[in-house]
Order: C-alpha cells, then sequence, then structure tokens
C-alpha cells in the first residue's frame, strides 16, 4: 500500500489498531451482554430492573454521545477526584476509553441477543440433564452452551460487523485508527477521495473475512443438527 503517496504504512498501522479496538470491545461487549442476559433471565427484580435499565437507556442515546461523555466526562470526573486525594492529574487513555465504550455500546446489544439464545434452548433438556446428576457447569459447557451459540451466532455476527465500523468514532477522541490515518493523508495530499475509498476497502476486506469465518463456524456448528423444510 506504499503506493498511496506514502501513506499506505500510516494507514496498515490505523487498521491494526481498528481491529485491536473491535477485538478488545468484542471481549467486553461479550461479559456484559452474558452479564445482562442472566439478569434479565433472573428471578431476582432488581437484577432485572438494572438489565433493562441498561439496554434501554444504551440503545436510546448515539454512540457519540455516550463516547464523549466517557472521554471527556471521565477526565472531568477522574481529576476531580485527583484533586481531593492529592494526586497528580490523570490522563485518560484513548485506547481505554474507546474499547470500554464502544464494549459498554454494544454489550447492551448483546444481551438482547444472548437472552434471546438462552430462551431457544428448551428448557426440558436442561432439566432432563440436571436429572441425570449433571453440575450445573456440565450442563452450561455441554447442553446449553453449544446450542445457545449456535442460535446467538446470527446475532453475534450482526454486531460484530456494526461493531468493526462503529470503531470509527474513537478518531473523535484522538486515537490514531484507519480513519483519522486516512483524514489525515487525506488531509496533506488534498485527495480525500482517493484515501476514503481506500479506508472502506480495508473495512469492506474485515466484514468480508469476518463474514467468511461467522458462516464457516456456523457451518460447524451446525454439524448433526436436522434441517426442517417449511
Amino acid at each position: 500500500m506504499d503506493f498511496l503517496h506514502g501513506y499506505g504504512h500510516s494507514l496498515l498501522e490505523g487498521s491494526l489498531l481498528t481491529l485491536a479496538v473491535a477485538l478488545g470491545s468484542l471481549a467486553i461487549a461479550l461479559v456484559l451482554g452474558l452479564a445482562g442476559a442472566l439478569a434479565k433471565l433472573s428471578k431476582v427484580r432488581a437484577l432485572q430492573w438494572l438489565a433493562t435499565a441498561y439496554t434501554t437507556l444504551v440503545r436510546a442515546v448515539p454512540d457519540l454521545v455516550v463516547m464523549l461523555l466517557v472521554f471527556y466526562g471521565g477526565q472531568v470526573a477522574a481529576n476531580s477526584l485527583a484533586e481531593r486525594m492529592g494526586w497528580e492529574s490523570l490522563d485518560i487513555n484513548p485506547y481505554v476509553a474507546g474499547v470500554l465504550t464502544i464494549g459498554f455500546i454494544f454489550g447492551a446489544y448483546l444481551t438482547e441477543v444472548l437472552r434471546g439464545a438462552f430462551l431457544a434452548v428448551p428448557p426440558g433438556q436442561r432439566e432432563a440433564a440436571v436429572a441425570y446428576g449433571m453440575t450445573p457447569w456440565q450442563v452450561l459447557r455441554r447442553i446449553v452452551g453449544p446450542q445457545m451459540l449456535r442460535h446467538a451466532l446470527p446475532g453475534l455476527s450482526n454486531n460484530w460487523l456494526v461493531m468493526i465500523k462503529s470503531t470509527a468514532i474513537v478518531s473523535l477522541i484522538g486515537l490514531s485508527d484507519l480513519m483519522a490515518r486516512a483524514k489525515g493523508a487525506a488531509g496533506s495530499t488534498r485527495e480525500p477521495f482517493l484515501f476514503y475509498v481506500a479506508a472502506g476497502v480495508i473495512y469492506l476486506l474485515f466484514t468480508s473475512v469476518s463474514e467468511l469465518g461467522f458462516a464457516w463456524l456456523q457451518k460447524r456448528l451446525s454439524i448433526g443438527t436436522r434441517r426442517v423444510s417449511l
């Protein structure tokens, strides 16, 4: 990619950072999504209320607003705490802020995906496994988990593809991701069309490879299942 007026290496570095942000955000989103799904399925009313408030508020507020609130609001809160404690001023790392924010946002979406996947597994199978003498961990690992993952995979795939594209907003908080590198190169060469098309092609490459990976995983998890034709 050095043919891009010498900015090919810069775009490649930005692409790797974008991928790192997306993967880190996915890990956080999966943890929050699983916790939220279990909370919504819990019989404890307080947990249900917290999970519902989380998913409702996050899905109602634009991603950009949440990003700016976490980065700038967190910066103010951190410095205020440091001043009270007599510490030096603190700076929030843009990478950490970006990963935490995107993971927090998509955790709300994955909550609904995983909740639906849990409900798609027939409860009789869990009851039969418990009656057979399996521990809750064995039931989750051998019975519920594989089936839940198969049901959740389409939703996980869609959210992952959207998450990759949503990482572009981290450029607004000073992180030199793919979009930030493309914007800088476009400004220096005055060829915005060239570099924004190059960025779009890289995003397309990421999503295309991801779709192939999810298709392979879906096929792998469907081994032994029976397809019902309507």
